[in-house]
């Protein structure tokens, strides 16, 4: 097997507006596997503030794997360590190897181009007006679940946007998902929730920062609004750790972004975990290139969802990878005829 890495600094459109702060791009490292004249693609992603692993020796640690690849040494898998986009990065690529097809890690009637992915429509912190414009573009795409970013606003801006779009859309006709990526202090999240909870909201993805495990759960047990725990899952690898955070704080539901967790057997422990707890889940991607979205919406499918999914829809980058994926309405698909256009990594 020969390893090459390739990097690609990825161009946002429209710059991402968080409560974290404002992306106008972000990078992505790919390992390129070759073995026997096949090719098996996989992407590492870091969210810039969000991946705690993206420190000075992040980059070195791709190509020392790459390395050690290229010197008959496969590097042991079966733990995510420090490094879990590097571990989804090269859990992907293998098993695209392994399928030897362009593009392909989960062959299904998705692959096929016969069923989709619902998933919901992203809208990204802006003033109310740009807000507005986006909410109106995804409904007109036939958008039922849409989920806006809040807590970089000011807090009386974003009750009045919610309630604007709910005089026009009963929660019938549009469910609505909130991400507030740990913006509230932990003292005012439940009075906020409560406002909040006025326009019928479906969920709150981390309402407080991560790593408060006594207030989140406090917030849980008396939130009017089913709260997800998303940044709070990051960064724990052990299996006995994840059964006692869920355990400790339990949560409605546990959002999956398997290139921040350590790949998809990391990711499926989660899984197992809030099932046994009866929690809900949905998978999310995180601003991943088509490369990425592709390999986490094969794995989605296989896992038979049974809600609206968080994927993107690799819209948001100008200088994105071409691929089969599309969308069409509110739906997520991949069109078998369509080649990939790797020009932008490969070559």
């Amino acid at each position: 097997m020969i390893a090459s890495i390739k990097k690609l600094e990825l161009e946002f459109i429209t710059p991402g507006k968080t409560s974290r702060g404002t992306l106008y791009t972000k990078p992505s490292w790919f390992f390129i596997l070759e073995k026997d004249g096949n090719v098996g693609i996989g992407e590492c992603s870091v969210i810039p503030g969000l991946n705690p692993e993206y420190t000075e020796g992040y980059e070195q640690r791709i190509f020392d794997i790459a390395n050690q690849i290229n010197k008959d040494t496969l590097p042991e898998l079966s733990k995510p360590d420090a490094f879990p986009s590097i571990r989804f990065g090269l859990e992907t690529a293998l098993i695209n190897l392994s399928q030897k097809v362009e593009g392909i890690l989960y062959p299904s009637s998705f692959t096929r181009g016969e069923k989709s992915i619902n998933i919901n429509g992203l809208i990204w912190m802006g003033n109310p007006t740009e807000m507005k414009s986006r909410i109106s573009e995804k409904l007109n795409q036939g958008f039922k679940v849409l989920k806006l970013k809040v807590g970089a606003l000011d807090f009386s801006e974003e009750l009045s946007l919610l309630k604007s779009i709910r005089k026009e859309y009963s929660p019938s006709d549009l469910e609505i998902r909130l991400d507030a990526n740990g913006a509230f202090h932990a003292d005012e999240a439940l009075n906020k929730l409560e406002q909040l909870s006025d326009f019928h909201i479906h969920s709150l993805e981390q309402p407080i920062k991560a790593g408060q495990w006594e207030k989140m759960a406090e917030i849980c047990r008396q939130s009017p609004i089913p709260v997800a725990l998303d940044e709070e899952l990051i960064g724990t690898y052990n299996l006995d750790k994840k059964k006692k955070l869920v355990a400790a704080i339990s949560p409605p539901y546990i959002i999956l972004k398997p290139g921040l967790l350590g790949g998809f057997e990391a990711s499926q422990e989660w899984i197992d975990i809030a099932t046994e707890n009866q929690v809900g889940w949905w998978v999310t991607s995180a601003l991943e290139s088509n490369v990425g979205l592709n390999a986490i919406a094969q794995w989605t499918f296989t896992l038979n969802p049974q809600t609206v999914q968080g994927l993107g829809t690799g819209q948001v980058f100008r200088n994105n990878i071409s691929s089969p994926l599309y969308l069409k309405g509110p739906n997520l698909m991949y069109n078998p005829d369509t080649s990939w256009e790797l020009g932008n990594i490969i070559n």
